[in-house]
């Protein structure tokens, strides 16, 4: 029995809203996961830690959670257009090995990483290039529906269509007219009715290495059809929770959202959560900026828990400023939390109502992790109070504090 409620912020509603799933107890939770052409760093960590603090927080709270996260290894063009080179390819050319190479060499990475990070595995991660046949078939979808049109071997998105009929822009607010007003020139343009319109499926150029074949010819897939063929494959037409990183409101989720509506004539996603950058200097952490530090890096400075605390110590929808003073200020606060512990003895109780109870007010209010790592700090001092007169009442605290804080 679930007897608390939570809240969410939804981003496309821009307000917090009771989180009912559709179908209770279960829920069905997808998150945009990696392109795998390079080492994860801290902006990877912080979504795979925010989301899975909710996945274990949403199970704690007796949810039967199915939490879907990709992995892209084909698609994602330079640039996040519809022109340039595939991003994997690219690395496989310049290193002189396959694409698959390159992919399975850096999933296997960013698995490292996140296990060290105690990140627990999705209970589904699908592979973009395993699921050929369903973006085919989404495609083939949406062109029946006439949202999509072909051209020279390749398949667009028809937005002018599908904002007549639906409405593009709910997640972004975004306004066709001022996309497309401000949308510059690029090459393959004029393969488009509108500049606006995206890639469903393009023609693979003759030097371009990862193909496949399909009804419109030899090519591969445009990079947002990915997300919506597997998370209608894994979680329906309809479901709970969709997330992933502030940079992907614009186009990619913009551009599922009107994919899927646009295949199935209704609502995608009931909730969107979007977890903010981690930022170095005022500016977003990034590859392309080259101003990131790799999970590798900075695990050999600091342990797995202190690079945890230091991501859910402030709240996931704002900026997290990395520096090396805020990660020795979480592990300064984690050592309080062993302080408080050490030497009490381990007894088997359940967790003290009142405790849990502050605890699960700030996760049920849009998941405060920074408020739920007061209670846990309030927690200690009280422990350290009672261990001077009342050390089994200590202990008992101590139970209730290895509990909550092994969310």
């Amino acid at each position: 029995m679930i007897s608390h409620k939570i809240k969410l912020y939804n981003t496309i509603h821009r307000t917090k809203e009771a989180f009912i799933p559709i179908h209770s107890p279960f829920v069905g939770m997808y998150v945009c996961g990696p392109t795998v052409y390079g080492e994860p760093h801290l902006g990877h960590a912080r979504p795979a830690i925010v989301f899975d603090i909710i996945f274990r927080y949403l199970k704690f709270s007796g949810y039967k959670v199915r939490y879907v996260r990709n992995i892209t290894d084909v698609g994602h063009l330079e640039n996040d257009a519809d022109e340039g080179e595939d991003k994997i390819a690219k690395k496989a050319r310049v290193e002189e090995v396959e694409p698959m190479e390159i992919a399975q060499m850096y999933i296997d990475k960013y698995h490292f990483a996140m296990d060290a990070l105690n990140v627990l595995r999705p209970s589904i991660e699908p592979r973009a290039s395993g699921h050929i046949i369903e973006q085919i078939e989404m495609v083939e979808k949406i062109l029946d529906k006439g949202y999509a049109y072909l051209s020279n071997g390749s398949v667009y998105f028809d937005v002018a269509k599908f904002d007549t009929d639906f409405g593009y822009g709910k997640l972004s607010g975004r306004v066709l007219e001022e996309l497309l007003a401000n949308t510059r020139s690029l090459d393959g343009q004029d393969e488009k009715r509108n500049p606006a319109d995206f890639a469903l499926w393009k023609k693979a150029s003759p030097e371009h290495i990862m193909r496949w074949k399909s009804p419109w010819g030899v090519g591969f897939p445009g990079w947002h059809i990915e997300c919506t063929a597997m998370s209608t494959k894994y979680l329906g037409q309809h479901f709970d929770i969709h997330g992933g990183g502030m940079d992907l409101k614009f186009p990619h989720h913009e551009n599922e959202i009107a994919q899927s509506e646009a295949a199935s004539g209704q609502r995608y996603v009931n909730i969107w959560m979007h977890n903010g950058f981690v930022q170095v200097n005022d500016e977003k952490m990034s590859k392309s900026l080259g101003n990131f530090f790799s999970v590798r890096e900075v695990l050999q400075r600091y342990q797995p828990e202190v690079v945890r605390l230091f991501i859910l110590s402030s709240h996931y929808r704002g900026p997290l400023n990395y520096a090396d003073e805020n990660l020795d200020h979480a592990k300064a606060s984690l050592t309080r939390l062993y302080t408080a512990l050490r030497g009490l003895a381990i007894v088997d109780t359940p967790v003290n109502e009142d405790w849990r109870t502050r605890f699960e007010q700030a996760m049920d209010d849009d998941f405060n992790t920074s408020e739920a790592l007061a209670v846990l700090f309030d927690l200690a001092r009280e422990i350290n109070r009672l261990r001077v007169d009342d050390e089994a009442a200590a202990a008992g605290l101590g139970t209730s504090l290895r509990r909550l804080g092994g969310l």
